[in-house]
């Protein structure tokens, strides 16, 4: 009898892997579509920064065009674009504000206002200290022989550095309420279109333009219930929406649809060519009533968004496009140089030529040492085709970019969400993990990885609370730094530099890379080079009289030692200026001295606490404290301290005034939040024995999500948020979308690296240090099995950590009991000798070749503007 049950359904495991490079080809093929189909029309946005926007916060200093980004400009910026230049300012009372407002942006100087009440209807002149010439001409209703002669082109007050047939850099000019205020004596609104036409047919006749930018402001909305009794009776919102609705189709007739660079619109009419006016409708999108007091005048920030958007549209194509790129409105992508291409071609081709062409290279084994082989060529694959999607993310118009709003709701609830999720993923091991266990401190790194990106996407920075104790999950990052590199070193003593090479490929690799293909800097992802420089300053220290490492009163000096000179250092700031100057001589890299120094002293002993807590720790272990009578009491009294000390921190950090005070005491205190929580962590087996799913799982890719959120999260190297679903209301579902691809591309990427740092540096038999999941032919290399992990802050791994075995054992106990010898130098540069196609590159070599070829790249990088 045939079997009548039904099949059962089984839900197929790749399905994440599936669904993930779904959603990233999914939204790839879309924004390339809109790119070609809908932006061709406004492929700058200067449109949508005229007509567009929506405010993101409640104190209006927030202000966001749909699809890109604003610059908030300031007196440097705008000395870059228009030095020596003239603004014009020429209009009624709302344009006056604009031009105060504008002024004060470019010096902040200048006033903000008119003097005195009595001079409001005077002109106004203003040199900057940059030698940017400001003018207002008071002219409500814009005809006055002033402004026919600016009309004419010709302008009578060129300031002696300009050349006086130099048109202004910027004219706006802004008519109309004047006109329904007093149009018993003007006219009213038939008067006004008749000035309109004829200063439109002067801008339109004229035989060069009268200036480089000009702008005509929309007529302002007012709210008639602030408005005066006498206003009231002659401004009516009827009026000024059809006076906006002639602006609007004068300057852009309906048929006329393409924008140009200059924020005006181009292109052929059957109802006339487009007058050169920008037109940004979006002021009356910046009103609102709570900001007026009389009806007619709105606040100074209101006003100050107002004039950014001007400069917004008139400077962001002039300034230089450098990292971080977070000015997308009204301005094009630099175009990369073709060695940046080169790069970025490599690194995307390498893989694929390396599986595809693999015929090939079986009978060209020369040609085949330059190639990933079989078992790394996807892995090479999945890092190159990460890194092609991360440029285009952040370097095309592919995914729009928009601005960062901080929400405290947004934030409490993406929080809790994190916080129910991990614990909702909460697992129990059958006996105890021991203190500091792998699942315990990848969980550890995950739920702080998790709050940090919150922190970031949000824009969290400058709200003080929150700054400070992200600060201090940072210095939990590099105490585990300290902590687990010397455990290593003191209980395996393998100084090789095998191992050296396998820290610094492993944590250097990604970043690298990016630093070339998105043209940016090495230290502005700072966390690789950061825990870079702690991993060799702990391998200096440990090093010098290894010999007696087993004395912990002489590694106790040692440390005293290093941190001496380290704190002298950083501390004479000269040294490292001159440092950072020869290494701009030698090898053209331009690193700020400053900013590396603040990020370092901010977190200058908490690797030297954690290397004492390492110490302690096998002091612990050795001398079997635990086994002690009192101990049980001093874990309670330990217990109810840590939970002090976590209180008064929080009560600490949330009385200072703001996060620069914090920052000066955050060397000091930083340790007893890490320590309370280590404490509380660890309070018992059953706590050690628990960890999150979750949390662990972003704990083993966090390296990447750190540096990959600068460009694929979040967006203009980290300045803003990626959009990959079109429209400022699609919000909630971009960061679904967009934190779905990035957390994919992280865990891809983590295995990526790892495998290519083992395809690098190769392996060793019974004691080589991979520093992430097992190569994708591990069962092929039996000999890769015995391999102790690598412990970095970050990465995939706790430093010194070995693969679990079925026991369970400690990991600090476990890197004491690993079975290899301790490597050696390994500097031969060849592995075997012979005819030429056998033989194999050394690592010293691989990496002697690797660093030769980015300081050629370095030399002949073209210079930023």
């Amino acid at each position: 009898m045939a079997n009548s049950r039904k099949p059962s359904f089984s839900l197929d495991p790749l399905w994440p892997h599936y669904g993930s490079a779904g959603i990233i080809a999914v939204t790839f093929v879309l924004g390339v579509l809109r790119l070609l189909l809908l932006d061709w029309t406004d492929p700058q946005h200067c449109g949508a920064l005229l007509t567009t926007g929506q405010w993101l916060d409640s104190s209006f200093k927030n202000w966001q065009p749909e699809g890109c980004m604003v610059h908030q400009y300031k007196a440097k910026d705008v000395e870059t674009c228009m030095k020596y230049g003239r603004v014009v300012f020429v209009g009624d009372s709302v344009t006056r504000q604009l031009f105060f407002a504008l002024a004060h942006i470019a010096d902040p100087s200048l006033p903000q206002g008119p003097p005195s009440s009595d001079q409001k209807h005077s002109d106004y002149a203003y040199d900057t200290k940059s030698g940017v010439h400001l003018n207002f001409i008071w002219d409500p209703f814009l005809n006055t022989s002033k402004t026919a002669t600016i009309l004419q082109g010709n302008v009578d007050f060129t300031p002696a550095t300009a050349p006086d047939t130099q048109p202004p850099t910027l004219l706006v000019m802004g008519s109309g309420l004047w006109y329904l205020r007093y149009s018993a004596d003007t006219g009213g609104l038939p008067t006004w279109t008749s000035m309109i036409e004829t200063t439109f047919a002067k801008i339109s006749n004229a035989k060069k333009p009268i200036a480089q930018r000009l702008v005509f402001l929309p007529v302002e909305q007012v709210v008639e219930s602030q408005l005066s009794e006498v206003r009231a009776a002659s401004i009516h919102p009827a009026d000024i929406e059809a006076m906006n609705s002639d602006l609007s189709h004068r300057i852009s007739p309906p048929t006329t649809t393409i924008w140009n660079g200059d924020g005006v619109l181009a292109g052929g009419s059957t109802k006339g060519a487009p007058l050169p006016i920008a037109l940004p409708m979006a002021f009356n999108l910046m009103l609102d009533p709570s900001q007026s007091k009389d009806g007619m005048h709105f606040s100074a920030n209101l006003v100050q968004a107002q004039a950014n958007v001007l400069l917004n549209l008139r400077c962001n194509e002039e300034l230089p496009k450098v990292f971080p790129l977070d000015k997308t409105c009204c301005r094009s992508y630099p175009t990369p140089s073709y060695l940046q291409l080169a790069v970025l071609a490599v690194i995307v081709l390498w893989g694929p030529i390396a599986r595809l062409g693999r015929p090939f290279l079986d009978r060209n084994p020369i040609a085949a040492k330059f190639f990933p082989g079989a078992d790394y060529a996807m892995s090479m694959s999945i890092f190159g085709l990460a890194i092609g999607v991360v440029f285009f993310a952040d370097r095309t118009g592919i995914w729009l970019k928009e601005q960062k709003a901080y929400d405290p709701w947004v934030f409490a609830f993406l929080s809790l969400a994190a916080l129910g999720v991990g614990l909702g993923t909460m697992k129990s091991a059958d006996k105890d993990l021991g203190f500091l266990n792998r699942e315990q401190t990848d969980e550890w790194k995950g739920w702080m990885q998790l709050a940090i990106l919150i922190y970031h996407y949000l824009g969290a920075s400058k709200i003080s609370g929150i700054y400070n104790p992200i600060r201090a999950l940072v210095a939990a990052y590099l105490f585990m730094t300290g902590y687990g590199h010397t455990t290593f070193y003191l209980k395996k003593a393998d100084f090789g530099f095998l191992r050296i090479a396998q820290v610094m490929v492993r944590l250097n690799l990604l970043t690298i890379a990016l630093a070339y293909t998105m043209n940016t800097d090495y230290i502005s992802y700072y966390f690789a080079p950061l825990v870079s420089w702690w991993f060799c300053i702990i391998y200096v220290t440990l090093i010098v009289g290894k010999q007696y490492n087993t004395n912990v009163y002489f590694v106790l000096v040692k440390i005293a030692i290093s941190m001496a000179l380290v704190t002298w250092f950083m501390r004479t700031p000269w040294i490292l200026e001159e440092l950072f100057a020869l290494l701009n001589q030698f090898c053209r890299i331009k690193w700020s001295a400053k900013e590396w120094n603040f990020r370092v002293s901010l977190d200058l002993w908490i690797v030297y606490f954690g290397m004492l807590a390492a110490i302690a720790y096998i002091k612990f272990r050795e001398l079997r404290l635990g086994d002690h009578p009192q101990w049980p009491m001093v874990q309670k009294v330990s217990l109810v301290l840590s939970g002090l000390v976590m209180l008064w921190y929080f009560a600490f950090e949330l009385s200072q005034p703001d996060k620069f005070t914090y920052n000066a005491w955050h060397p000091y205190v930083a340790i007893f939040p890490v320590m309370a929580f280590v404490g509380l962590r660890n309070a018992n087996a059953k706590l050690r024995g628990a960890s999150s799913r979750m949390f662990a799982f972003i704990g083993t890719c966090s390296l990447e999500t750190f540096i990959l959120q600068y460009h694929i999260w979040l967006a203009a190297d980290t300045k803003g948020i990626l959009l990959v679903i079109p429209g400022t209301r699609w919000r909630p579902v971009n960061m679904v979308l967009s934190t779905i691809m990035f957390v994919y591309l992280s865990y891809k990427v983590a295995n990526a690296t790892g495998d290519l740092t083992t395809w690098v540096c190769g392996s060793k038999k019974g004691g080589a240090l991979p520093t992430a999941a097992a190569p994708p032919a591990a069962a092929a290399r039996p000999a890769a099995s015995a391999t102790a992990e690598e412990a970095i802050p970050l990465a995939s791994r706790v430093d010194g950590e070995a693969p679990k075995p079925a026991n369970g054992e400690r990991w600090v106990d476990r890197l004491a009991n690993g079975s290899s010898a301790p490597s050696g130098p390994g500097f031969r540069m060849f592995k075997e000798s012979g005819p030429l196609g056998n033989v194999s590159f050394g690592l010293p070599a691989k990496l002697g070749v690797s660093l030769a070829v980015l300081w050629i790249l370095n030399m002949f990088w073209p210079t930023s503007p």
